[in-house]
């Protein structure tokens, strides 16, 4: 029998990849925690808290990974435990690819790569219709921590940069889950190029609220919250993902101020600090 255990962080948006197939993302001490163990029976065998995760999503990793004839009288049982709220575009999906990527080449022996790592996550999860552009930006994120930019059409990381560990994210988590038509993300390219332009040059914050602005106005959310929260103190404020959440990147001295604005809406707000921790795997 073998036991190992990975632990993967969550993330949130800079750029939103769908309109030009390039997005920027930052990693935050959000996690999830794969335990798998490998022993003498049959099947795939997914316990978890969280009932909303994707075992189809799991399953095609394991596919994708292990050779039908390594699977023959083995049986795999992963268990997941997870405090990145699920459908809300805090990179939940990305977390769990990476962490059930890390497991199972812990568990079968094999030489796993940073991007195989990533890879496999991101042709799985367009597979699976779990992701439209593969989320390699995500991925990377939650892999590496810090600020992340990538081109996604090309599963490319193009600039990578530790984040400073002394900011927080503020998540609101909104009790409608309605999102817009992302399809008109795309008529809006040249916003998002321009997003993705200044994330490239590190001039992240500039970046994350342009994307804020474009993204509220396009998916019917809350463009004036954007700039209410930046006239909170916020250092950027925008969408993460395709919503519905909403962040802001402060200081511990705005914090407060940027939860009483998210306060005035229906829902949950969520703290979290910066990440710069890289993922890891090791057997138990």
């Amino acid at each position: 029998m073998t036991t190992v255990f990975s632990r993967v962080y969550g993330a949130v948006s800079i750029v939103n990849a769908i309109a030009t197939g390039k997005g920027a993302t930052l990693g935050i001490d959000t996690f999830v925690e794969t335990t798998l163990t490998k022993k003498e029976g049959s099947g795939v065998h997914i316990t978890s808290e969280n009932k909303s995760i994707s075992s189809k999503l799991i399953n095609k990793i394991i596919e994708n990974m292990i050779p039908k004839k390594k699977l023959e009288n083995v049986r795999l049982e992963l268990d997941f435990k997870s405090n990145i709220p699920t459908g809300y575009g805090l990179k939940s999906s990305s977390a769990i690819s990476s962490a059930v990527i890390l497991a199972c080449g812990k568990a079968f022996g094999k030489n796993v790569t940073d991007e195989n790592v990533l890879k496999i996550g991101a042709k799985t999860s367009i597979e699976t219709k779990v992701s439209i552009t593969g989320a390699y930006d995500d991925a990377c994120a939650c892999y590496f921590g810090g600020f992340n930019v990538t081109d996604n059409l090309k599963m490319k990381l193009i600039h990578r940069e530790i984040a400073p560990n002394d900011l927080q994210a503020i998540i609101f988590l909104p009790k409608s889950r309605k999102r817009g038509n992302l399809k008109k993300l795309k008529e809006f390219s040249m916003a998002f190029n321009k997003a993705w332009e200044l994330a490239n040059n590190s001039d992240y914050w500039n970046s994350a609220i342009l994307n804020g602005i474009a993204t509220t106005s396009i998916l019917n959310s809350e463009p004036k919250l954007i700039m209410q929260l930046m006239e909170c103190g916020a250092n950027c404020a925008t969408i993460s993902g395709n919503g519905p959440s909403i962040m802001a990147i402060t200081d511990k001295k705005h914090k407060s101020r940027i939860k009483k604005e998210f306060s005035k809406l229906e829902g949950k707000i969520m703290t979290a600090n910066i990440n710069n921790k890289k993922a890891f795997v090791h057997e138990l």
